[in-house]
This record gives structure tokens, C-alpha cells and sequence, in this order.
């Protein structure tokens, strides 16, 4: 599989945002990321992989749409990865309002900014399968949302953005409901 585009990754310095990173670069893509962190000390999972220099990093604050917007300008992706997330549930307890704060504004400044940019780009979002709380038997894409956390209210907040989005606008935008473990199998059959 050889497609080459340029990809914008949110969160390319937790560990799904390197692991897609090291799968679009062997595509032959070039790979922009966004992370809160300017200190290229903290981007241990693409050093680990041996390819933080094959990445253009870009301090990003995701709830900040003039800062989206500009780098989404400047970067023009042909594909957008929103990955980013304060995903410790326990943490979303103590962190409720940043947590929401940063999962949904987040997702809706990328949104939004791809929308007022008129921007071709295919969006892809991770969601959570939190978002569907505690299940007595597997969830499947049709089981309902009963998110149990401040973490998972907001990825399934974010994920409803996006499906708005989607129809409303018409972007081309791509939902993961059940997202985790399968992260490199679903990049690489979406890429």
C-alpha cells in the first residue's frame, strides 16, 4: 500500500498518534502532528519508534480556533487524525471541566476550521468505547451511548459533533465507535 497525502495527526505524541504516524510514513505520506507540549522532550513514543525527525511537529492549544485554524491552513492535510484526548477516565473525575473542555472544543475547532477553510480533507475521529459505558454484553456500532465518566460523555459528545458535521456539511468524516486495540488495522484500511 503506497498513497502518498499529507496527514494532520491531534495527539501525535500519545502512543495511537505515533504508532499511525509510523504507518502513514511508511505510506509515503507526509505527517504533520498537533500536541499541547512544545517541549520536544515529551514525544518519548516517536522517539521510541525513531521518528520525530520525520514529523513536523506543531504546538497546538486545540481549543483555540484562531490556532487551528492557522495551522490547518498551513499544514492543507489531505487527511485529519483527531486523536487527541485526556484519556485517563480517573482523571476525568478530578479534571472534569478540562477534560470536557479540551476533548469537545477540540474536535469542534478542527471542525469548524476545515469547514470555513472549504479544506478537502478526510477526517477521521477516534471515539471511545467508553461511550458506551457498562455493557452486559459486547457493544456493538448499534449498542446505545451511556458514557460513565466525564472522559466518555465527552468523546461521545465529540463523536456526535463529528456525525453533525458530516451531514450537515458534508464532510468527508469517518467515525470509530469502537476504537482502541484496532487503531493500525482501521488507519491503514481507511489510508
Amino acid at each position: 500500500m503506497n498513497r502518498s497525502g499529507v496527514a494532520l495527526i491531534t495527539g501525535i505524541s500519545g502512543q495511537d498518534g505515533a504508532y499511525l504516524a509510523e504507518l502513514l510514513l511508511r505510506c509515503g505520506y507526509s505527517v504533520h502532528g498537533t500536541s499541547r507540549a512544545g517541549n520536544l522532550s515529551s514525544f518519548v513514543n516517536l522517539r521510541r519508534l525513531r521518528i520525530l525527525d520525520q514529523v513536523k511537529i506543531h504546538p497546538t492549544a486545540l481549543n483555540d480556533l484562531a490556532e487551528v485554524t492557522t495551522v490547518i491552513r498551513s499544514v492543507a492535510p489531505t487527511e485529519i487524525y483527531l486523536l487527541a484526548a485526556q484519556s485517563s477516565v480517573g482523571r476525568s473525575f478530578e479534571q472534569p471541566i478540562e477534560t470536557v473542555n479540551g476533548i469537545v472544543k477540540g474536535t469542534l475547532n478542527v471542525l469548524e476550521a476545515v469547514r470555513l477553510l472549504k479544506l478537502d480533507a478526510r477526517i477521521f475521529h477516534a471515539s471511545s468505547g467508553d461511550c458506551f459505558g457498562n455493557t452486559q454484553t459486547p457493544a456493538t456500532e448499534d449498542s446505545p451511548f451511556r458514557p460513565r465518566s466525564p472522559y466518555a460523555v465527552a468523546k461521545a459528545a465529540a463523536h456526535w459533533l463529528v456525525a453533525n458535521y458530516r451531514d450537515a456539511y458534508a464532510l468527508f468524516a469517518e467515525l470509530s465507535p469502537n476504537f482502541g486495540d484496532g487503531l493500525k488495522d482501521q488507519a491503514a484500511a481507511w489510508a
